[in-house]
């Protein structure tokens, strides 16, 4: 029986996001027939601006990576039994605490240094969701309205330290801050020149999305305290009963998420953008929630998904250039594929679930008779 319910399990997790995905480009496949192209053409240069070439696979992976860990911003308090939607203010606070450590000292031109920008950004997103996390448990405030307003106070912060007291004078057109010290920038991954060829850009951004993915799910998995995450986020009220430090997990599982965020903010400044400007608010925390949805706040899960999700980003300018479709038309595929995995919600536990068989009532005993009775 227990692994009957096993094999349910994987296969609801396992087909529901798919018809979701199928459904998706179905549906966006009559969107853009409506506009007067073709759904085949566009279904085929969407795989062909992700995986064709070489090229499609290094724009893919570039554009997925920092979608790992904004995945993980939702995934981890998912675990604890909260809705957390802000990763895109714990991003653009993590590029913004990047950018701005040098500004208070000098942080040392190595590996040393590098670290230290980066655990700047990880800590000040860290703390941005652990405050929704605290009204949530201390105020009763919802998490899921708190993280999203407070995203919305994020950018705002953002934009007043780059536009004001951070701003580089010499940025005329697009205000950013001083652009980050060479030796504090992260660089590609280098290899053979079979590895190169294939990664080119790459950076390694993209191992640690992956390795801190494998990390969260071996620590969820296989630890003590992963495991009370867990029983957490199915009952809390048990878990308190049980002796369980719910609050304080809660608080965990918040840090470590927006820790995440954060994270990739800082990885954007320092590998792709090299300083904070307005060109790091484009919406990665708000995709990394359709990519925790849709591997099911599975870390173990994410890093496939967030490189289709990449890949679909990636074949935007292929279909601007080819079939004169706006480059924003991907975020009508993303829309559709929000808007079916959360219908596929609706069918979890109810695809393979036996149905009852109704059975006809058996009929009743026939009453005794006693005889002699006057």
């Amino acid at each position: 029986m227990v692994a009957n319910s096993r094999a349910q399990g994987f296969a609801e997790a396992l087909l529901l996001p798919v018809f979701a995905l199928t459904a998706a480009l179905l549906l966006f496949g009559v969107f853009v027939w409506l506009g007067g192209t073709s759904p085949v053409e566009a279904w085929k240069l969407l795989f062909l601006g992700a995986f064709g070439d070489a090229f499609s696979w290094q724009n893919t992976l570039l554009r997925a990576a920092p979608l790992m860990l904004t995945a993980l911003a939702v995934a981890l308090p998912a675990q604890a039994g909260l809705t957390m939607i802000g990763g895109e203010g714990a991003l653009v606070l993590g590029a913004l605490g990047c950018a701005g450590l040098p500004y208070l000292f000098g942080p040392p031109g190595n590996v040393i240094g590098s670290a230290m920008v980066l655990a700047a950004g990880a800590l000040l997103g860290g703390g941005w969701v652990m405050l929704s996390g605290w009204l949530r448990q201390w105020r009763g405030v919802n998490e899921t309205i708190s993280s999203l307003l407070l995203s919305y106070i994020a950018i705002a912060l953002f934009k007043h330290f780059v536009e004001g007291p951070m701003r580089d004078p010499a940025s005329l057109n697009k205000p950013s801050t001083h652009p980050l010290a060479e030796s504090l920038r992260i660089g590609p991954i280098m290899g053979d020149a079979a590895i190169e060829s294939w990664l080119g850009d790459v950076h390694w951004g993209l191992v640690i999305g992956v390795v801190l993915c494998l990390a969260c799910g071996a620590w969820l998995s296989f630890s003590a305290s992963g495991f009370a995450m867990r029983v957490v986020g199915c009952n809390a009220r048990a878990a308190r009963l049980v002796g369980l430090p719910t609050d304080r997990l809660i608080l965990l599982a918040c840090a470590l998420g927006g820790a995440a965020a954060g994270l990739a903010g800082a990885i954007e400044v320092a590998a792709v953008h090299t300083a904070a400007n307005a060109s790091v608010i484009a919406g990665l925390g708000y995709t990394g929630i359709l990519v925790s949805f849709v591997a099911r706040h599975n870390p173990w899960a994410i890093p496939p998904v967030a490189v289709l999700f990449g890949g679909f980003a990636a074949a935007g300018s292929l279909l601007q250039r080819r079939l004169d479709l706006p480059d924003a038309s991907v975020l009508v595929l993303q829309g559709f594929a929000f808007v079916f995995i959360l219908a596929a919600e609706a069918l979890r536990g109810r695809l393979f679930a036996p149905r009852a068989v109704a059975r006809r009532p058996a009929p009743a005993a026939p009453a005794a008779t006693v005889q002699g009775v006057a």
